[in-house]
């Protein structure tokens, strides 16, 4: 008897060999996560802390500060 995680490599591999539209769609996939998290980071989340406070423990004053505050 073949073990799980044996059966389970098999299969995924034997899937991903015969794939031929699959693999087109998983380039498209990874090129949409690589827009995502490597572009559009630096467009919407600019560093705020490095921008705006010179060292580390201004830095952590202000999140301290911002998550401590009471609305």
């Amino acid at each position: 008897m073949i073990a799980l995680p044996e059966k389970l490599y098999s299969f995924y591999r034997d899937g991903f060999r015969s794939m031929v539209l699959g693999r087109t769609l998983w380039k498209i996939i990874v090129i949409k996560l690589f827009v995502i998290f490597a572009v559009l980071k630096f467009f919407l989340f600019p560093n705020y802390l490095n921008k705006n406070f010179n060292t580390e423990h201004e830095r952590a004053g202000h999140v301290l500060e911002n998550l401590t505050k009471s609305p």
